[in-house]
């Protein structure tokens, strides 16, 4: 099938998680991704665990619908390879550090000979800053931008996040910024460099409802109902429920049906706004209520009188029930790891839905048919092994999806 990017193609000069993860979206959304690779260890194979070391449980999902070459970019000649793919493609997509790129004379000026190139690179720090050259992991941005501090203010352990938040969001915007170049490319016939530092994304990401009354002077950063203690999910008698009663009519229901409705004159609950202020009241209140029941008795009162409410499963739940993962997870077989389970594309097109055409490739699969497809002759692909510069994975699956 082809999706709406069909006919675009990416060069994803990128390791790790965060712009492979824009490089899996973009393909899942029908682009031809070609990823470069160095033969330095990526650790975006292997976060996951798994018996396959260049396919891990996470890299079967974030490298498909790719194609690989394995190019040594420090030889001249392996320049010369990435600059041949470049000119055929619309985006590049890099996350190395500007000096590397610099000094591999890989930086935005050396592709100023092709004009309709979106040339999109995302660091931690924006370029130009002191931080610039910094490191940046997932912890790093996550520090800095405040997260792990946002558990003090309910009472918890400072900590990071229990999942690579900055990495993820920062993959996000950019998918979304090439996506809108590639709009302002269709309609001038113009590329242009776009940069994105994850320390912006992630802590824009994270102001939107945590900037709240500092967005005024004098006033505190937080939303103060995400930062309560007792905002739940709360324990039931056997287990736990997300129950969520956010409008008047919501406590109404709730409250009556418990044959607890005098609580509700108390002028904390009849304001909307007081409620906002003062979660711990309320959700105090609804946790203690929550506690006289079971699960599936919550479930069916909510679902009953139309009280937004959920059960809380743990991971492996979700992943081997398909009532609970409703088809988010499905059963794939991938030519070398065997059977898997594959993400399925989350956005639905009606008329061009997005795909998993490719299964995660080897590191090279696809080197020769590559640089056979840039107009390279078989002497000077046969010269390009032999010297190393290029590689071919040695063990090529026989079948493609």
């Amino acid at each position: 099938m082809s999706g709406p990017l069909d006919g675009v193609r990416v060069v994803e000069l990128a390791t790790v998680l965060m712009a492979p993860f824009a490089g899996q979206l973009l393909g899942d959304l029908g682009a031809d991704v070609v990823k470069v690779e160095s033969d330095r260890h990526d650790a975006g194979r292997i976060i996951g665990g798994g018996g396959h070391h260049q396919i891990s449980g996470a890299a079967v999902n974030l490298q498909r619908n790719k194609r690989s070459i394995q190019v040594d970019l420090k030889q001249p000649a392996g320049r010369d390879v990435l600059f041949r793919l470049v000119a055929g493609a619309d985006v590049l997509i890099t996350n190395m550090r500007p000096a590397a790129l610099e000094r591999l004379g890989l930086d935005h000026g050396a592709f100023a000979d092709q004009p309709q190139l979106i040339y999109c690179e995302a660091h931690g720090f924006r370029t130009g800053t002191a931080d610039a050259e910094r490191p940046a992991f997932d912890d790093i941005i996550q520090a800095e931008t405040g997260l792990p501090r946002l558990h003090e203010r309910i009472g918890s352990p400072t900590a990071f996040m229990p999942a690579l938040m900055a990495d993820k969001v920062s993959g996000l915007y950019i998918a979304q910024a090439v996506l809108a170049a590639l709009v302002h490319q269709r309609s001038t016939g113009r590329g242009q460099r776009v940069e994105l530092p994850m320390f912006d994304a992630v802590l824009s990401f994270n102001l939107v409802e945590h900037l709240a009354r500092a967005a005024f002077p004098g006033g505190e950063a937080g939303y103060s109902r995400i930062l309560s203690a007792h905002r739940g999910p709360h324990k039931t008698l056997d287990g736990y429920v997300a129950a969520l009663p956010y409008s008047d009519r919501d406590w109404q229901a709730l409250y009556e049906a418990v044959g607890r409705a005098d609580e509700l004159d108390a002028p904390v609950f009849r304001d909307p706004r007081l409620r906002l202020e003062h979660p711990d009241v309320v959700y105090g209140s609804l946790a203690s209520v929550i506690a006289e029941r079971t699960t599936a008795e919550w479930i069916e009162l909510c679902l009953e009188i139309g009280v937004p409410v959920a059960p809380v499963p743990t991971l492996d739940e979700i992943v081997a029930d398909e009532a609970r993962h409703r088809g988010v997870v499905r059963e794939a077989e991938h030519p070398v790891v065997g059977p898997y389970r594959e993400i399925a594309p989350p956005i639905i097109f009606d008329d061009t839905p997005m795909s998993v055409r490719r299964p995660a490739p080897l590191v090279g699969q696809h080197t020769v048919e590559l640089l056979d497809e840039v107009g390279f002759t078989a002497d000077e692909i046969a010269a390009l092994l032999a010297t190393n510069t290029v590689h071919r994975a040695q063990e090529v699956p026989d079948v493609q999806l």
